[in-house]
């Protein structure tokens, strides 16, 4: 028994210092494209250190979003700046950095940081010995709340106002995004033999691990956010071959699946209140079914806001006037 208290202590310590010279790594490197691999590697050993927490839902989260998706977000970045810069050789000529005002930057940036580890060390500090939370609170209210996991009970039920706003910030994301820059066209490159065959392979997958990720979160570890990154998974690996969406579907079928989460929150609410609930109050007889409408609509949204951050634009497919103007022009008639 005490082998394994002792190996289990090497184990946190080990990963808890990896951790650390990886986020050191990280943003210490000056080659971006491996800052991003390191703060990938981050993330996913971050997710492992979740798990040994005993909080798999945040490590779920953490492996899909915060490794996953936010990695191919900022791999899209990159390939974005590799493609606005004129060359390789005169990226540093970009933006030229007076040294006086490196060297004021650097230190405003450990004076930033010295003053939030500080903050943290008098945070840990003045923690109570024996701090209860709100744990026993949840486990008397977890029968009214519709759902036996305490996470999502917590999420979708006793703090729900949480959820709505971080979906209305996810919205909000990604109409800041849309306004900026149009995406047309795909890049132009065939995906591969070797990536075609995993789109194949992983897309039909990867909605059943959603679908079944949105169906646990009501007694297990999943829910709504977590089957929404998976679905962006599926939307990012089908971007990554090279498909775009149709015009039937950049226009009021996006948008609405955009708003749709945020919108079924608001509607359920504010029906709810006309009935004399109170604000985001669930009823217990329907607590259960209302989340897991509200996780179904939620999860969409969140799918498809993933992908249209990975996007980078508003698509916008070319209109097919060249192909109707040949089509006519195939008579053999003359324009004139």
């Amino acid at each position: 028994m005490e082998t394994l208290t002792l190996l289990s202590w090497a184990f946190d310590v080990t990963l808890g210092l990896t951790l650390m010279w990886l986020a050191w790594r990280a943003l210490a490197s000056e080659d971006l494209f491996k800052g991003i691999v390191l703060f990938i590697a981050f993330g996913l050993l971050m997710a492992l250190a979740w798990v040994r927490l005993d909080a798999p839902d945040i490590a779920l989260a953490e492996a899909a979003i915060g490794a996953g998706l936010t990695g191919a977000l900022l791999l899209g970045a990159l390939a974005k700046l590799e493609a606005g810069a004129e060359s390789r050789s005169r990226r540093s000529e970009i933006l030229p950095r007076p040294a006086d005002k490196t060297k004021v930057f650097s230190g405003l940036l450990v004076f930033l940081l010295l003053a939030l580890v500080v903050m943290l060390v008098y945070a840990i500090v003045k923690l109570p010995p024996l701090a209860s939370g709100l744990s026993a609170q949840v486990a008397e209210n977890i029968t009214a709340s519709g759902v036996s996991n305490p996470v999502t009970a917590t999420l979708l039920n006793f703090r729900a106002y949480d959820t709505l706003l971080e979906m209305a910030v996810l919205l909000l994301a990604v109409l800041g995004i849309r306004s900026l820059a149009v995406v047309q066209e795909p890049r132009g490159r065939e995906p591969g033999a070797v990536l075609d065959m995993l789109s194949h392979l992983l897309v039909p997958l990867l909605i059943l691990v959603s679908g079944y990720l949105l169906w646990v979160g009501s007694y297990a570890a999943g829910g709504a956010f977590q089957a929404g990154a998976v679905l962006a998974a599926t939307g990012v690996l089908l971007l990554l071959t090279g498909w775009l969406p149709g015009a039937w579907f950049v226009g009021w079928p996006l948008r609405f699946l955009l708003i749709f989460g945020l919108a079924v929150f608001v509607a359920v609410t504010l029906v709810l209140q006309l009935f004399g609930a109170s604000f985001l109050e669930f009823p217990p007889s329907l607590a259960g079914s209302l989340i897991l409408l509200i996780e179904v609509a939620a999860a969409l949204s969140i799918g498809v806001t993933l992908t249209a951050l990975f996007l980078g634009g508003r698509p916008q497919p070319e209109p097919p006037s060249s192909g109707r103007a040949e089509k006519r022009n195939t008579s053999g008639t003359q324009p004139s």
